[in-house]
């Protein structure tokens, strides 16, 4: 069994906010598979360019660690002198920062081979401007958290080395990149809606992916439990949908991590509709404000529906988002009601018809019948009367059959 290394975390106060993001970074600790030891607060006014707090409190902190095999987590993100700074004030300690962490963790989870490769692009570009010369930085790599994958690297690893790994992995990604591009535009030509679960970490995004499609993804309660997308098709009505599970956000997520997992998101980015799955027990409004201010600021422009899960943990539901859809993904409370409103969000795209099929056209419509939805099918002496579903995009091709087509938002 591995030895879990033992964390302090040293985090600037941040008011009201220090509390979230303190169970936030023991969260990250546990899931990176380490053992918690206790938080040494440190509050700054500004941040110390040298060494983040300042080398007089680097100098009491020595003393507090005196005698105990630890790693320091600093909450925030270290440059690469600071780092070397830091650890040296400490007498060798190795010293990592939140990015190290998640990156630690990305590592762990990703089984892909998409997400291997999106790991291993953000942990060298993360590595290569702390690559100076050969330092005692890089001598101390080899094992434990934040040494995962390509943080093994040894001294004899060179910056050219890096760049040329580099370069060939953002072109296996590109290439990667392409086929997806091509799986989007295949679906937009055969009318087949996305719904993307998208929001915070930990919000039962995988849970909920679980319970409307019957899938079997893990389920965990850990942060970034599930780290590459999950596609898995469903039906509301009868009506093909495709559910797609993304990579959770988290509070603070360095930007160029969330570039990393571009492509990963490019689903969510190109989705019919998307899913803003929040934990109603939990810090809700903050996790909706990260989720929608980060894909705001990848360019996304899909609608989407807040969808609250938990609510059964929530003894006061109307202190809740009104036009939020409650629900326990776990015991399936509220699921239908969820389907109604995703349906409902997407009425422009379908019409609802009635269609009157002579028995000497059948042959007719067998050619487009695959492109509707039947909800029911009477027979009569001249025919077959068919309630069905179109997608809008259609809909022109039934016309000459129909008794009664109209808009699905229509009465």
């Amino acid at each position: 069994m591995k030895t879990a290394e033992i964390i302090y975390v040293i985090q600037p106060v941040e008011g009201e906010n220090a509390r979230v993001l303190h169970d936030e970074i023991v969260s990250l600790i546990e899931s990176a598979g380490a053992e918690y030891a206790g938080t040494i607060y440190q509050g700054i006014r500004e941040i110390d360019p040298a060494t983040y707090i300042g080398s007089g409190k680097l100098s009491e902190l020595n003393q507090r660690l005196e005698g105990l095999d630890v790693t320091v987590l600093f909450n925030g993100e270290l440059s690469p002198s600071q780092t070397l700074n830091i650890s040296k004030a400490l007498d060798g300690r190795k010293v990592i920062d939140r990015t190290t962490l998640i990156l630690d963790i990305f590592a762990l989870r990703a089984k892909s081979n998409e997400g291997k490769i999106q790991v291993e692009l953000a942990q060298l570009k993360y590595l290569y401007p702390r690559l100076k010369g050969k330092g005692e930085a890089l001598s101390r790599l080899g094992g434990g958290i934040g040494t995962r994958g390509p943080g093994e690297t040894r001294l004899e690893t060179d910056r050219r080395h890096i760049r040329n790994r580099i370069r060939a992995l953002e072109g296996r990604l590109s290439e990667t990149e392409k086929r997806r591009s091509l799986q989007v535009s295949r679906r937009k030509k055969e009318q087949i809606r996305t719904i993307a679960l998208v929001g915070y970490t930990n919000t039962g995004k995988s849970t909920l992916l679980n319970h409307l499609t019957g899938a079997e993804v893990l389920v965990k309660d850990a942060l970034f439990a599930t780290l590459d997308p999950t596609a898995r098709a469903f039906e509301i009505e009868g009506v093909p949908f495709l559910l797609v599970d993304t990579v959770g956000f988290l509070q603070s997520l360095p930007h160029h991590l969330i570039e990393a997992f571009r492509s990963t998101l490019e689903s969510a980015l190109n989705c019919d509709l998307a899913l803003v799955v929040c934990d109603a027990s939990g810090e809700y409004e903050m996790q909706m404000r990260t989720t929608l201010s980060t894909l705001n600021d990848m360019g996304f422009s899909s609608p989407y529906l807040v969808v609250m899960n938990k609510c059964d943990l929530v003894e006061n539901r109307e202190a809740l988002p009104k036009d939020a859809v409650c629900i326990s993904a776990s015991n399936d409370l509220g699921l239908e009601e969820l389907k109604r409103r995703i349906f409902d969000a997407l009425k422009d795209q379908f019409v609802r018809a009635e269609l009157c099929i002579p028995y000497e056209k059948m042959a007719q419509y067998s050619v487009i019948r695959s492109l509707l939805t039947e909800q029911a099918v009477e027979y009569t002496d001249d025919g077959a009367i068919v309630k069905a579903i179109i997608p809008a995009y259609y809909a022109q091709k039934f016309t000459s059959f129909s008794r009664d087509l109209r808009h699905n938002s229509d009465p």
